[in-house]
């Protein structure tokens, strides 16, 4: 019976060219599943195969699970508890295991089990082709298209075969059996029935890994690109940047007579590329990304990682772009929220700004109307700047003396303290669902459930007015104005709820919003 196991074995290695412990291995399963159908339930069998003489042994065996996980597999699991009863020194995950009968190696066998073992050889087979293709490090693909799939290209590219899925495709082109088509390996799918590399020629990398072939320069390390973002067969933009002062980035990607650039638009489609000088320098990383637009001004947001950017009438249909293309590209590329406005535009949100920060000292700092504008000309724009700057800071002020400025700090931390408190007391009942939303904080969350919104439905249902009205306002006022549909709010209210419209708070409704669609 050895001598017939290594007759097999060598017979298979040699038929399917195959290593030999790939066979010994496919063979070894395939025992196990003859040996699992004699028992009834889902029982573990281990068949171990002697590589020199052939003989092997089964072994039906059990993990060992904490006593606190209970069994969920009782035919494959054994509690730690009773485990310690055989083997003293045995740990959770290890394994019990005990010899049983092997199955015969007959001529029954051989028939039943072929397929399995066959398939176990032709997985091993296609595993070694794709690990003896990943070790080559190439990250684009050049075959030929095989066949097409309920619209999806199978590409041959030596013994690969790759999956080109149709959304992966540049949008209008027409690809058909036999043609030549180059991509990029977006992924490698091991549970894939079929091809496991799955390629795109709409992945920002794809033109990167284009230009890196027709510039020589990217190759030898002295030109790099940082970034890039597309609109796959439309339009696209790449970052550049290199530390050799002797290099132009923009014309060496350009190329003589733009036959660089005109060969990568040429794979693509006819996609127009934008050449973008990447800057350390945010907002002059974005007024690079946003040509041919000129920019005016931009006010730049670290906190919530966003831009102003402020352009004339002239350029305003430029910097957007048709349906908004060349702001979003921009964003993408420099990885920045991009808000385009005119200069009455970012007049008009800098005095609503203003208006809400003045609305909240006034409120929270218990102050009139005058203190509350030398705060804010000063450049005060939170509670927190006023409890814990430098005092020396606020004594500057020519019209505060020090008193005048203790008493400021005191009120303002203790407003904070307050709110801190109130918002770990509304965390109370709050669903785990809102708590955990992408983007959510303690604090909003605890003024949400001082206002009454637990759940993420509800949170889901307020308008924008609403939510700024919680974040802005104290909780019974909220609630009131919410109740009341707003019937009764002052134009300062107003101003300060106005003021909390800002990108975080819709970005935070949005999330809740496809959350609860998604249910």
């Amino acid at each position: 019976m050895s001598r017939e196991v290594l007759l097999l074995v060598d017979v298979l290695a040699r038929e399917k060219n195959v290593d030999e412990d790939i066979v010994f291995g496919a063979l070894e399963h395939a025992l196990a599943q003859a040996t699992k159908k004699r028992y009834e339930g889902e029982v573990d069998i281990r068949v171990e195969i002697d590589r020199d003489t052939g003989e092997y042994k089964s072994y039906r065996r059990w993990r060992v699970v904490p006593d606190d996980a209970g069994l969920q597999l009782p035919d494959q699991e054994i509690l730690h508890f009773e485990a310690v009863e055989q083997y003293p020194d045995i740990e959770v995950d290890e394994y019990i295991e005990d010899p049983i009968e092997s199955v015969e190696l007959g001529r029954r066998f051989a028939q039943d089990t072929k397929q399995v073992v066959l398939q176990r050889i032709r997985d091993a087979e296609r595993e070694q082709i794709l690990a003896d293709f990943l070790e080559r490090g190439d990250s684009l693909v050049t075959g030929t298209i095989k066949r097409m799939e309920r619209g999806e290209a199978v590409v041959e590219s030596g013994k690969i075969e790759a999956r080109l899925p149709r959304d992966q495709m540049i949008p209008k082109e027409n690809l058909r059996v036999g043609d030549r088509v180059r991509a990029y390996i977006l992924r490698i799918d091991r549970n894939a029935r079929g091809p496991q590399v799955i390629l795109s020629r709409t992945a920002p990398e794809f033109i990167m890994k284009l230009f890196e072939l027709e510039v020589p320069e990217i190759e030898q390390g002295s030109l790099v690109i940082k970034s890039a973002a597309r609109d796959p067969g439309v339009r696209a933009k790449i970052a550049v940047h290199t530390s050799d002062k002797r290099i132009d980035p923009i014309g060496t990607c350009v190329g003589m007579r733009g036959s660089r650039v005109q060969a990568v638009t040429g794979e693509l489609g006819g996609e127009r590329v934008d050449i973008v000088l990447w800057s350390e320098d945010p907002a002059q990383f974005v007024i690079g990304a946003l040509a041919p637009a000129n920019v005016s001004s931009i006010m730049v947001d670290e906190e919530k990682h966003g831009m102003d950017v402020v352009v004339d009438e002239e350029n305003l249909a430029i910097a957007i772009g048709r349906s908004g293309q060349n702001v979003r590209l921009a964003a993408e590329l420099t990885g920045w929220q991009i808000n385009i406005m005119t200069a009455e535009e970012s007049a008009n949100k800098a005095e609503q700004e203003t208006a809400g920060i003045r609305a909240l000292f006034m409120e929270k700092l218990d102050v009139d109307q005058e203190v509350a504008d030398i705060l804010v000309d000063e450049g005060f724009s939170s509670l927190e700047e006023i409890a814990y700057v430098p005092i020396s800071e606020m004594l500057e002020i020519e019209a505060f003396d020090e008193d005048t400025v203790n008493e400021l700090r005191n009120r303002a931390r203790d407003a904070l303290l307050t709110e801190a408190i109130a918002s770990e007391e509304g965390v109370e009942g709050v669903e785990d669902a809102l708590i955990n939303l992408e983007g959510m904080t303690r604090v909003i969350a605890g003024k949400l459930g001082l206002a009454g919104i637990k759940t993420l439905d509800a949170f889901a249902g307020l308008a924008y007015d609403e939510f700024g009205a919680i974040l802005a306002l104290s909780a019974e006022r909220a609630r009131q104005l919410i109740k009341d549909a707003f019937e009764d709010v002052t134009d300062d209210e107003m101003k300060l709820i106005d003021a909390k419209y800002d990108d975080h708070a819709k970005a935070l409704l949005a999330a809740a919003w496809k959350l609860v669609e998604a249910k």
